[in-house]
């Protein structure tokens, strides 16, 4: 049975295809049966049909706040649905913008959200004080935390061994990512120079050697190579052992196409626009970038989730976008939450 698709907008309205739901009734339940799907998508349904979510950021953005006293406030979304959040839940992501949880007494209806611009500002006029780490409401401080959890562990090499000789990597295919499978044909590239970083047991690089371009697969993880090479040493493919930071201040302007697949979510968030910037480094003039992104609510890990709001943000100073749109063909834990992105370098 196909699967149906509901895409939200970023100002949190669903769409039917490209246009909003005019009706009131229907966007307003639409937008109160939204849950998490048991492989941490989310989900939503009409007429006893399940659509899969595909929000552009949060999928509830709160248009104004109304409180209630003490720490609990409403959240106007679109459509007059109401919902009440408590100021405990908030947090702030990089460019200032608080997002939070809507009180449920079912843990799969605890949604995320982000407040408008509008809303926050109505937020912040209510408030005794504010500062970068909190605010005060009638005399009681409420800690903002940041929206990442900060893991600098995880940029240590035997971080990730460790999980390549103790377990099966969450990550691992064993074969090329079918998003990849079905793109690169299409996109009828001429034989190229491709960097793929964090290429683990390196299924996508072999991919991309197999279709006659020209390879370097980056691992901070020994581990990781010795399975790669294990599998495709017969492959014309350059195996690099080293940090991906340290790589890109080494090899600028050496490569046409960088293909990102579980790196970006498995690094630091507080890194994010540096590898951003690594790749304009790496890349040639008018070199390439294709990406699998993961959309998903997901602030501790790796993997680490997002949204298509925020690599928008982060994107489009120095890429201009080719393609862009959701992958539908996800296998089963995976699905609802993969971005494909196809940008070139400015």
């Amino acid at each position: 049975m196909s699967l149906k698709y509901l895409a939200i907008d970023e100002e949190g309205f669903p769409l039917f295809g490209e246009i909003r739901v005019a009706d009131a009734e229907i966007g307003h339940h639409l937008l109160s049966q939204v849950k998490f799907a048991p492989n941490g998508s989310f989900q939503t349904e009409l007429d006893g049909e399940t659509y899969v979510v595909e929000a552009f950021d949060e999928p509830y953005v709160i248009k104004n706040v109304q409180f209630k006293g003490g720490d609990l406030v409403d959240g106007l979304l679109p459509y007059g649905l109401v919902k009440t959040f408590s100021l405990q839940t908030l947090s702030v992501d990089e460019w200032d913008r608080f997002h939070g949880y809507f009180q449920s007494e079912d843990p799969s209806r605890k949604i995320p959200f982000v407040l408008s611009r509008a809303a926050q500002a109505e937020l912040f006029q209510r408030l005794d004080a504010f500062d970068d780490e909190s605010i005060t409401y009638e005399q009681i401080t409420y800690p903002i935390p940041s929206y990442w959890d900060d893991r600098k562990d995880i940029q240590d090499a035997a971080y990730w061994t460790k999980i390549y000789q103790t377990e099966t990597p969450g990550w691992e295919m064993n074969r090329p990512t079918p998003a990849l499978v079905d793109m690169l044909p299409r996109l009828k590239l001429p034989k190229l120079r491709v960097l793929v970083l964090g290429c683990g047991s390196g299924n996508d690089a072999a991919y991309f050697a197999q279709e006659g371009h020209v390879v370097t697969a980056v691992d901070v993880s020994p581990e990781a190579l010795q399975r790669a090479q294990a599998k495709y040493g017969h492959l014309n493919i350059q195996w690099v052992e080293q940090d991906l930071f340290r790589f890109a201040q080494e090899n600028q302007n050496s490569y046409d196409l960088i293909f990102e697949h579980t790196c970006f979510c498995a690094i630091n968030p507080s890194r994010r626009n540096d590898l951003v910037k690594s790749w304009i480094n790496l890349l040639t003039p008018g070199g390439f970038v294709l990406a699998i992104l993961f959309t998903m609510e997901r602030r501790s890990g790796p993997p680490f989730g997002g949204s298509e709001w925020e690599y928008r943000e982060r994107l489009k100073k120095y890429f201009r976008f080719l393609f862009w749109g959701r992958w539908k063909n996800s296998i089963d834990r995976r699905e609802g939450k993969e971005l494909l992105i196809y940008a070139q370098k400015k």
